[in-house]
């Protein structure tokens, strides 16, 4: 509130009314934009920090924008006085309104001014509310003032107001206060020096806000976007550790890799992985390709549930199991029961789905089991189609459950293509079906397994898929 002293000061004109009346029209009319997104903002999940993040600035938004139709109000009403009566100096304080809310504008800013000459203070009823005092009980003096304030806040006030007083430089800053009733308010203090005729300091004056609920939504914003940082580094880190601890079970994830067999296997292998959009969290598929001990070939793809270390280090113990039961001789069907027992036996239960084979190139008979998966794909002779597939359910879906298993004859030339869902971008297995067998051309003409995961990868090109999935490509040499 401008003290009467400068009264004698040139008085800067006024906006005009119409002027004012349109920034509130504006005002009122981005609020509504803002409170809109607000209202159709999901319901806040705490697992969710992105979208606490959004509400908070949404509120935020609001709140400012409330404040800001407030001031242009008192504004219009302070010009409106002004053309009334005639005035032609600076305009009084508006007296508030008797029926003013307590969250108002008005009920949150007040004025002061402290007179250096006859030691009188004069608070507006606004400043008493802010600072939590009835009007009977007298203005807080300036040497009074710090006691209200928290410690660490009292050596900054106290610069201000020297520095004001002193050196006759404005009052701009904010300092916390203690209320009686235990509570605290964040508060915005702005004013300057009144000089007299002599040019000597005669009072100080300053406006006071109470900035409490500002700044409590600005921490909210802060600290849901320091949450949400913070994820994203935990993110990150589960990320770099899932993809190291499938590359250290997996062979490398990019490229092409012909996985090594034993001399006279009879078959040409490669495999490809591959990875969701960038930044998704990697998820339990495998596939592998292992020379056992009887010249015989295991060959396998499977994808457990979830994503990330949990995901990633299941799948690895998985793998390790099966290897071994493998190398031990233990026929697909038996070792998908075992497997499917290791799962129940797990701390955190999971499912998966599963192919395993076993490659005989004495004969050329394949066995093979599967747990819940897509059957492999035989392309022979330009045709491409399912293996018949053999009973069996989902890793971990039911106790005690035997595994059937069959066998087919492979042929020189023939192509053998084990994979996991999520292929294609619609991630089906009819999607992934109807696309590998599209290419049924390319993968009988085809001189390695490499051209034919080559063909595949050419095929899908850049689009982004859902999640993670992997291929394995096993030709039978002529």
């Amino acid at each position: 509130m401008p003290s009467h002293l400068f009264a004698d000061r040139p008085a800067p004109q006024p906006p005009e009314r119409d002027a004012v009346d349109a920034l509130i029209s504006r005002a009122r009319l981005l609020r509504g934009d803002v409170d809109a997104v607000r209202r159709d903002t999901p319901v806040i999940d705490d697992g969710d920090p992105q979208l606490r993040w959004q509400r908070a600035l949404c509120e935020l938004a609001v709140h400012q924008l409330d404040d800001l139709g407030e001031h242009l109000g008192q504004l219009r009403d302070g010009i409106t006085r002004d053309a009334a009566a005639g005035s032609t100096g600076r305009a009084a304080a508006p007296e508030p309104s008797a029926d003013a809310p307590t969250g108002s504008f008005l009920s949150r800013v007040g004025s002061a001014e402290w007179n250096l000459l006859t030691d009188e203070v004069s608070w507006s009823d606004e400043l008493y509310q802010i600072f939590g005092k009835a009007p009977g009980t007298g203005a807080l003096s300036l040497d009074e003032l710090p006691s209200v304030l928290l410690r660490e806040d009292q050596p900054l006030l106290t610069s201000m107001v020297t520095d004001c007083l002193v050196d006759g430089r404005p009052i701009d800053g904010e300092f916390r206060i203690l209320l009686p009733d235990g509570g605290m308010q964040t508060l915005h203090m702005m004013g300057e020096p009144v000089l007299d005729a002599d040019g000597c300091t005669a009072s100080m004056w300053a406006v006071v806000r109470d900035v409490s609920r500002l700044r409590r939504g600005q921490h909210i914003v802060s600290r849901t976007r320091d949450t949400l940082r913070r994820q994203e580094q935990m993110a990150r880190a589960e990320h770099r550790m899932a993809v190291e601890l499938q590359e250290a079970v997996l062979p490398p994830r990019d490229g092409f890799l012909q996985v090594p067999g034993q001399d006279g296997s009879g078959l040409d292998i490669a495999a490809r992985y591959l990875p969701s959009a960038p930044g998704d969290l990697i998820g339990g598929d495998w596939y592998d390709a292992l020379a056992l001990p009887d010249g015989k070939t295991l060959l396998t793809v499977g994808d457990l549930t979830g994503q990330g270390i949990p995901a990633t280090s299941a799948m690895a113990i998985l793998l390790g199991a099966l290897r071994g039961m493998a190398v031990t001789g233990l026929e697909p069907g038996a070792a998908m029961s075992h497997l499917n027992q290791l799962i129940e036996c797990s701390a955190q239960p999971a499912l998966s789905s599963a192919v395993c084979c076993r490659f005989d190139p004495t004969t050329g008979t394949l066995t093979w089991a599967q747990a819940g998966h897509p059957a492999p794909l035989l392309f022979r002779d330009g045709v491409g189609r399912p293996l018949p597939s053999p009973d069996g359910v989902l890793l971990g879906a039911a106790s005690g459950v035997t595994y059937e298993q069959d066998q087919v004859v492979l042929l020189p030339g023939d192509v053998l293509v084990l994979y996991t869902d999520g292929l294609t971008r619609r991630s089906d297995w009819s999607a992934d079906l109807d696309f590998l067998l599209g290419l049924t051309s390319q993968f009988t003409q085809a001189r390695t397994s490499q051209d034919c995961v080559r063909a595949m990868v050419e095929a899908l090109g850049s689009a982004e898929r859902f999640h993670g999935a992997c291929v394995l490509v096993a030709r039978v040499e002529t």
